[in-house]
């Protein structure tokens, strides 16, 4: 007896099942891929990162969107869900539906023990080809830690590390100052023994 072929999903397909499903997955190459759901940590730390960068961006060119706002790198064709998402000047988005970014200008992602090798490998590089994408920050949920990555003049990307309670990330992308107490805000970290 011969293996059932795969079916591949156009991504037409893909909008359709995902717009009706319950669930989120990120679409790549005709496939599906269920996320899981994240800790309390992880919540915490990307809804502190939104409503920051939220309070921050009001009454400017800027908009931050939450986990449930798609985004679709062309080149590629990856759609996934990032935890937090800014673009300045004029949103685009993918067809009348608006609910998938094309041109963000600044990513964020909480890392998570199942997702981190994703988050800054393969993830970031499909980011990476997104023309107007020139920030990127990978938060740690286990300690204080951040990682940002910006896109330099030469195309070539600068990391810059910190992770002091009081050290504060200046996303040159957006014009705006991220306090790391901010992003940290009632997150229980696990305590040295």
């Amino acid at each position: 007896m011969s293996p059932q072929p795969v079916r591949h999903l156009t991504p037409a397909e893909y909008l359709d099942i995902e717009r009706r499903s319950e669930l989120k997955h990120e679409y790549f190459a005709g496939e599906m891929f269920a996320m899981t759901g994240a800790s309390k940590e992880h919540n915490l730390i990307a809804g502190n990162v939104f409503a920051s960068l939220h309070q921050q961006l009001k009454r400017r060119p800027c908009m931050a969107f939450q986990n449930d706002m798609r985004v679709k790198i062309d080149e590629t064709g990856l759609y996934t869900y990032p935890d937090v998402a800014a673009v300045c000047g004029k949103a685009e988005f993918e067809d009348a539906a608006v609910d998938t970014l094309l041109n963000p200008t600044l990513l964020v992602e909480v890392l998570s023990d199942s997702t981190e090798g994703y988050d800054r490998g393969k993830k970031f590089e499909h980011y990476r080809k997104i023309p107007s994408f020139c920030e990127y920050l990978v938060i740690a949920q286990d300690r204080v830690h951040v990682e940002q990555h910006v896109r330099q003049d030469n195309g070539q990307w600068l990391l810059s590390e910190f992770h002091g309670a009081d050290d504060v990330v200046e996303l040159t992308s957006i014009g705006y100052k991220l306090s790391l107490t901010d992003v940290y805000d009632k997150v229980e970290l696990p305590t040295d023994s």
